[in-house]
């Protein structure tokens, strides 16, 4: 059954979609029912996991083995950027700042600000960014994004070979 996966592009894609669809809903879960609040640094990792959702779902309806390899590496562009966030998350959390203040959330930067400006404030990281509020395995909501996100990217390379080694 795992064999017959890792040797079908689409459905290995599917399983990738699904994969992202339900860590998504998960989230939503810790967030509504648990009362877990995102921080800036969560909401763009949730970003990130809703465009390889996407692009993993939108890549798995082609058969053309050139859309294949440019759907998985555009898969390994991003979730190589979703890792990079929640390793800089873990990074904060394992290293919190002296000086943590929470500043304004995701969608009130976007709303005041201009995007060029808005960014680099979401990417700062500061106050409820190095809060651990869930734990699991000793391992914090940030830390297995970016083993999920490493997975998906391992994953999506492997696609690649495989593609491109098929003639």
């Amino acid at each position: 059954m795992l064999l017959d996966v890792l040797n079908a592009p689409r459905r290995l894609l599917v399983l990738v979609c699904m994969a992202c669809v339900a860590l998504l809903g998960f989230g939503l879960y810790l967030q509504h029912v648990v009362g877990l609040e995102p921080c800036p640094m969560c909401i763009v990792q949730r970003y990130a996991l809703m465009l390889v959702a996407v692009v993993a779902g939108i890549t798995a309806l082609s058969s053309r083995r050139q859309a294949q390899i440019a759907g998985a590496g555009l898969l390994v562009m991003l979730s190589g950027f979703g890792a990079f966030v929640a390793a800089r998350q873990s990074f904060l959390q394992w290293y919190p700042p002296e000086v943590s203040s929470c500043g304004r959330d995701f969608y009130g930067m976007i709303e005041t600000f201009p995007l060029q400006r808005a960014i680099p404030m979401i990417f700062k990281g500061s106050g409820d960014c190095t809060k651990v509020d869930w734990v699991f395995l000793g391992g914090s909501i940030a830390n297995w994004s970016f083993v999920c996100f490493v997975l998906i990217a391992l994953t999506a390379l492997m696609l690649i070979g495989r593609l491109a080694r098929q003639r």
